[in-house]
């Protein structure tokens, strides 16, 4: 098949959740397909990468859009009712190159990455299409709300999450829209009524992130994972330092809490202290689950699933995560990870792991089982196969 993608960034290095998938999912269908790639590149860096991509894909087109001109489209368009995140990404040059390539090449299937991306190519009955989500961004917003905010942060919030509620209702104009967990699915399904909807779920490199004869001995180190600079994540650690991490110190007094990922801003940098790292970027991210005791993953909003979590499991590494994501991996309590949502229950679980190396052992080779048996991008590839062979049959005008 020909397939061609259409990405919102530039899928290299797959060093964060929307990068990742596409590289992963494309490195394992180039065999197979001939597959071609539109996207923005945002920076200097980005245009960089083409050579890199070539390697995967048999063209690579990259629009230029750099960050202050996609800011201006979001001034432009406060008083316009899309969503910001769609506006961010709106590109009369895109749209040019987007044309130029359908009218050049017959696409057996076109993959559209993100609802950012979807305006596109919702008219394009034409063209067999898949809106793949990353998550269901309209319950992202709704658990957004449950922080606390300030006045005018909450009021942006409200009317952000309810532009986004409305135009999800784009995804009825695909043939196929998916989303990485059942949880997801069922907010999407309940919300849209759509019938058109499917699983795709995120997965794991398990050439990367393999078991490395862990040392379930030591009970020193606690790790979070993940970009520094998106609002989960740093809402997630500066709630686990302030409210969580004491309640286990004040069991295991000499433990480190290790904050590893790139682009950590002012309110994460200030963390650090004698026993938490901030460490940024980390080239070798399995070597660094692989020093931990633990892995947390106290999110407190958000949707999709965790990488982090995923990850973690891959290399026997024990989890303590919060209910964001849990749900939809369709695992047992204990299978790799451990979920709560109250503070002092998910301190209670950190320090249950970190007093037994029996626990630690158990609950990470429960993970390893887990995520060889669903979450290799090995099976998710051949799922997404699938669903281009469907949508190719639908035929067009459908």
């Amino acid at each position: 098949m020909k397939i061609l993608f259409l990405a919102n960034r530039v899928p290299y290095p797959p060093y964060r959740g929307d990068k990742l998938k596409i590289f992963n999912l494309a490195k394992r269908l180039k065999g197979r397909h001939e597959l071609h790639l539109l996207t923005f590149a945002q920076s200097e860096e980005d245009l960089g990468y083409k050579e890199e991509l070539e390697k995967i894909f048999k063209e690579v087109h990259l629009v230029y859009l750099p960050k202050w001109k996609s800011a201006l489209n979001c001034i432009s368009g406060l008083w316009n009712s899309e969503p910001l995140q769609v506006i961010y990404f709106q590109s009369a040059a895109l749209k040019k190159q987007l044309d130029l390539l359908l009218s050049r090449y017959k696409y057996d299937a076109v993959h559209v990455q993100h609802l950012r991306m979807s305006p596109y190519l919702a008219q394009r009955k034409d063209i067999p299409r898949i809106l793949d989500l990353p998550d269901a961004f309209s319950l992202y917003w709704e658990r957004r709300k449950t922080v606390k905010r300030n006045l005018l942060t909450t009021l942006f919030e409200n009317i952000e999450q309810e532009r986004v509620l409305k135009y999800e209702k784009i995804l009825e104009s695909y043939n196929l829209a998916l989303t990485c967990s059942s949880e997801d699915l069922a907010y999407l399904e309940k919300t849209h009524d759509s019938g058109n909807l499917r699983l795709l779920p995120n997965g794991v490199d398990l050439e990367t992130f393999a078991p490395r004869n862990h040392d379930y001995a030591h009970n020193s180190t606690i790790l979070f994972t993940g970009n520094m600079d998106y609002a989960p994540n740093v809402d997630a650690v500066v709630y686990f330092t302030k409210t969580i991490l004491p309640l286990v110190r004040s069991k295991f007094p000499e433990v480190k809490f290790v904050i590893a990922g790139q682009r950590p801003v002012k309110k994460v940098a200030e963390l650090a202290n004698d026993h938490i790292s901030v460490t940024g970027f980390v080239k070798d991210l399995a070597a660094t689950y692989n020093s931990a005791s633990v892995v947390v993953a106290p999110l407190r909003f958000g949707a999709g699933t965790q990488n982090k979590v995923l990850e973690a499991m891959a290399m026997g590494v024990p989890v303590v995560c919060s209910h964001i994501g849990f749900g939809g991996l369709g695992i047992k309590n204990g299978e790799g990870a451990i979920m709560q949502k109250d503070p002092d229950d998910f301190a209670n679980s950190v320090i249950a792991v970190l007093s037994s190396e029996d626990k630690r052992r158990r609950v990470g080779e429960e993970g390893v089982k887990v995520v060889r048996r669903r979450f290799d991008w090995d099976i998710i590839a051949l799922t997404l196969e699938g669903y281009f062979e469907e949508i190719a049959k639908i035929g067009i005008g459908n």
